[in-house]
């Protein structure tokens, strides 16, 4: 059993802030393309979202990681590549990125899912895709599952289903990637928070956290190069997300409900992809199709021919 108390959650958040500010209109039919460009989206609590349309094709929202990185990395290094296949819907999440924070610190799985679905409703879409990236792949999966009738179809890049278990496996490996004369021993019986939150300082501390998301360095330079373009981010959601009122929802495991999902699924787990982890193993969607990624945590960047054609034979197969 997993402790999460108080004192463990608020040691939790400390060691693992800089790596996720690091890391960071008629109605439409499934076919159609909405208007392009940066529409104003307000949630029903008053939160203001960035949102930006690209692209042309069915409609797909992109469910960014994090958690709370936003979406402007994979808007400027994939965008060319997704809006290929689809009409591209970036969207910030609530304290996150380019979007505004929220009130009394609303970052409830069910509150990020509401906001996915107002977002649909505000721009008059009937159905569409959802294409998550790591940890955005618990709240796209929570949404599928409550909004099945307006999901086209699920598309789980480096997804986690399973919070974790994804903690587990990034702890294990990157325990191990720690040269040895500066790790300290890890207790395997301690709790997976402590575990964890050790190991996410050690690997700040020296700088070996890109070895475990990207397989070129060249790749770790294209993201800095981005996030430093941004002239402000907000990291409300990554910095609120290991309080006690808001990470339960995130601890559910996905993957024991994915027997009844029965949308269309791609899944593009990375063959070494540590952070993730093996999750792709335990998923059940009745109509699912996997495609394993070469390299590590970032397919979408790493990837793009592959990523491309997994993509377009996953577009041409969705209902019209």
């Amino acid at each position: 059993m997993q402790v999460w108390g108080m004192k463990t959650l608020l040691l939790l958040r400390q060691a693992l802030l800089p790596l996720l500010v690091v890391l960071l209109a008629a109605s439409t039919s499934p076919g159609r393309s909405i208007a392009n460009g940066t529409p104003t989206v307000t949630t029903s609590d008053g939160v203001r979202l960035y949102v930006r349309v690209a692209g042309q094709g069915r409609p797909c929202v992109f469910v960014h990681g994090g958690p709370g990185a936003g979406a402007a990395v994979q808007e400027a290094l994939a965008g060319p590549m997704l809006e290929q296949q689809f009409q591209m819907i970036y969207l910030d999440q609530r304290g996150s990125g380019r979007s505004a924070s929220a009130p009394a610190g609303a970052y409830g799985l069910a509150r990020l899912v509401q906001d996915l679905e107002e977002l649909r409703q505000q721009l008059h879409i009937d159905k569409w895709v959802l294409l998550s990236h790591s940890f955005g792949g618990i709240i796209a999966t929570a949404y599928a599952r409550q909004y099945p009738q307006h999901t086209l179809g699920l598309v789980l890049s480096n997804s986690i289903l399973n919070l974790p278990a994804s903690m587990e496996s990034l702890a294990t490996h990157g325990y191990a990637l720690l040269p040895a004369a500066t790790r300290p021993p890890l207790d395997p019986a301690a709790p997976l928070p402590q575990r964890f939150g050790m190991v996410m300082a050690l690997l700040n501390q020296q700088r070996l956290m890109n070895q475990m998301m990207y397989t070129h360095d060249s790749t770790a330079a294209r993201v800095a190069r981005v996030q430093r373009a941004q002239t402000a981010g907000n990291h409300d959601f990554a910095a609120s997300l290991y309080q006690p009122g808001v990470i339960g929802g995130y601890l559910e495991d996905f993957s024991a409900a994915t027997a009844s999902m029965t949308m269309p699924v791609l899944v593009l787990p990375g063959q070494a992809d540590d952070v993730t982890g093996p999750q792709y193993q335990s998923l059940h969607f009745p109509h699912q199709q996997v495609v394993i990624m070469p390299g590590k945590h970032n397919a979408l960047l790493e990837s793009p021919l592959e990523m491309r054609g997994a993509l377009a034979a996953f577009s041409r197969k969705l209902p019209r």
